[in-house]
């Protein structure tokens, strides 16, 4: 994965950081090329697969970039296609310093130093699809696109709050990490470390326009312009392939890029022989209608014992979405195929309303329009009644009530696994002594309140943009890249695109409880029609199923837990009960939980060890 690392210290102090053992980090798994540049007091270094100069001294500046840093200046873009984007990058910190970012696009990771004035600025992009952490100590800074780049020549200290939120969520939420005092960088934010001192600057976050009102044939034409110039862009120059899982995204980004190359795109997909979870016939339709070079492979129990291990190592920290495993097994297919480049199809669902939940908070949000006093003098009341229970209608009524009463966010908690097996049930008194339960809806709530929107889909949408895309599902691929050793890029997430769906009319995201409305119908008669009507389903794992007869994971999942038993987190009464649920029988809903505990164990137990 590409990276970025350095270190500028106001000071001069012994012993100074080994940037050449930092940048090795970045390369740690896919062996990126990486450049190195020292200053006094300061070092900066660059890895990535392609073969462009991320690292350039220009003038008084050193400047590293990760990703493809774009330029709403035309002439900077001029000059970045003249003389490289590492030298419009210090032109643009020339001509606006520390308000740089507010004139950059695209997907990127970007640090300029000026020795001279013992100055730095890193800035992320809107997503923070190329991220950044940070601590500093003393009179200096340190910072890296990983976290095992930053702590080298560290033993940093584990957080205690983050663990907990890491198994709350199933991954850490930024700004917080893994370790106290390292902070990540925020999707659209800026940092400037000056006279020793970090100042943090948010550049950019959405505002939704909804009052926005075009004709559908405009909007349309709009759209499509939008994706079809994304997809471009992404693949301009590059040996490319898709990911295809058959959902309307994958199969949009593989439609456009055949069209966009002349050429039929090379699409990978990913199966399981599991019952409910394979999406290999709509990834077939897909890759029929647009006459891809299509290639398939089919995950086994065996392939994911394998790659447990390699996973738990290739995250800087914690991370318990199992649907890294096809990820990562799509991009190693890719890699043996020659690829160099895979375009992903995340985003579609966060900028044009296609998750489930979406339609089902519309639903509880009906008993909100209910006026206050009939829902507390009749509705609740009645449903409060002996015996409603006994029956199924007045029972579901009831049900409905109960969660419709619970404000946004958390409403939509209330199936948290966490919450469902209790936290005093699921970790130690001592553990919980030294963290806040409340912190992981506190953050969620202060997220949603902060949606630059006033209608539900739009805060839903704005609360995805960082919990569900910046803080999961882009790490999530980046990161299975890294270890397939394959660069990805995310046309969903072009800053035309995202800037169409913000100006989108909400009941266009979400009608009714049609999901992704306008996005189907403005690609009827592109799309196969049988993807625009299927129901969403997801990339998911088959890992509960596969646990209850495969030994090997058996072995690693039940040897995990208890091993993290005793480290005085978890409860080991509730991993003993938690293995003895999975073993009669029922790991599809107890095989999460597992997987999240045994994730944690597993970054636990190797880097640990590897940092002492």
């Amino acid at each position: 994965m590409a990276g970025i690392c350095g270190w500028l210290d106001t000071k001069a102090n012994e012993p100074t950081p080994d940037i050449s053992a930092m940048a090795g980090a970045l390369a740690r798994f896919d062996g990126a090329r990486t450049q190195i540049a020292t200053k006094p007091m300061c070092g900066l270094a660059a890895a990535d697969l392609g073969s462009r100069q991320f690292l350039v001294e220009e003038g008084e500046l050193l400047v590293a970039f990760s990703g493809t840093p774009n330029f709403a200046n035309r002439e900077l873009q001029d000059l970045a296609r003249a003389r490289g984007h590492g030298v419009a990058l210090a032109e643009a910190f020339r001509r606006w310093k520390d308000s740089m970012a507010n004139h950059l696009l695209g997907q990127y990771a970007v640090a300029i130093v000026n020795p001279a004035t013992q100055t730095l600025v890193l800035a992320v992009d809107r997503f923070a699809t190329h991220p950044i952490a940070f601590f500093t100590e003393g009179n200096g800074i340190r910072f890296a696109s990983n976290l095992d780049a930053l702590s080298v020549g560290r033993n940093l200290e584990l957080s205690p709050q983050s663990i907990f939120n890491y198994i709350y969520f199933h991954v850490i939420p930024g700004p917080e990490t893994i370790y106290r005092d390292v902070r990540r960088l925020l999707a659209g934010e800026c940092l400037t470390f000056e006279g020793g001192k970090v100042s943090i600057q948010r550049y950019w976050q959405p505002q939704f326009i909804e009052n926005h009102h075009s004709s559908f044939d405009e909007l349309k034409q709009d759209f499509v312009g939008a994706l079809r110039t994304a997809v471009k862009t992404a693949s301009d120059g590059q040996n490319c392939g898709a990911f295809l899982s058959g959902g309307t995204d994958s199969s949009t980004i593989a439609g456009l890029l055949g069209e966009v190359s002349g050429a039929p795109a090379r699409t990978y997909s990913i199966g399981f022989e599991a019952a409910g979870y394979d999406e290999m016939e709509y990834a077939r339709i897909a890759a029929k209608q647009f006459k891809t070079e299509h290639h398939e492979y089919y995950v086994t129990p065996s392939d994911v014992a394998e790659a447990i291990p390699k996973i738990a190592q290739v995250y800087d920290q914690p991370f318990g979405n199992s649907s890294a495993v096809p990820t990562y097994f799509c991009a190693r297919l890719a890699q043996q195929d020659g690829v160099e480049m895979l375009l992903g199809g995340d985003g579609g669902d966060e900028l044009y309303g296609g998750n489930e939940r979406y339609a089902t908070q519309h639903i509880f949000a009906h008993y909100e329009r209910i006026p206050s006093a009939v829902r507390s003098a009749l509705i609740e009341p009645a449903v409060g009644l002996p015996g409603v229970d006994a029956f199924m209608p007045l029972r579901k009524v009831k049900s409905y009530v109960h969660q419709a009463r619970i404000p946004m966010p958390a409403r939509m908690e209330t199936y948290n696994l966490l919450d469902r097996f209790g936290v005093s049930k699921v970790l130690t008194s001592d553990f919980l002594a030294g963290v806040k339960t409340s912190a992981p809806r506190d953050h969620l709530t202060e997220v949603y309140n902060a949606a630059r929107a006033s209608t539900l889909i739009n805060r839903m949408l704005a609360l995805d943009f960082k919990l569900t895309l910046s803080d999961n599902d882009l790490p999530k691929v980046s990161r299975m890249c890294e270890l397939a050793k394959v660069n990805v890029a995310y046309p969903m997430l072009d800053d035309g695109v995202l800037d169409f769906s913000l100006r989108l009319a909400p009941n266009l995201k979400l009608k009714g409880t049609k999901l992704r409305y306008f996005f189907k119908e403005a690609l009827r008669g592109f799309l196969p029609d049988a993807i625009i009507t299927k129901s969403k389903h997801g990339f998911g794992l088959p890992f509960g199923p596969w646990l209850r007869d495969h030994a090997p994971l058996q072995k690693i999942a039940y040897g995990s837990l208890e091993q993290l038993g005793d480290r005085g987190i978890i409860r080991k009464e509730f991993t003993r009960e938690l293995i003895d649920v999975v073993r009669s029988g029922h790991a599809g809903y107890y095989g999460t939980m597992v997987w999240v505990l045994m994730m944690l164990e597993l970054w636990l137990a190797h880097h640990r060890a590897s940092s002492n």
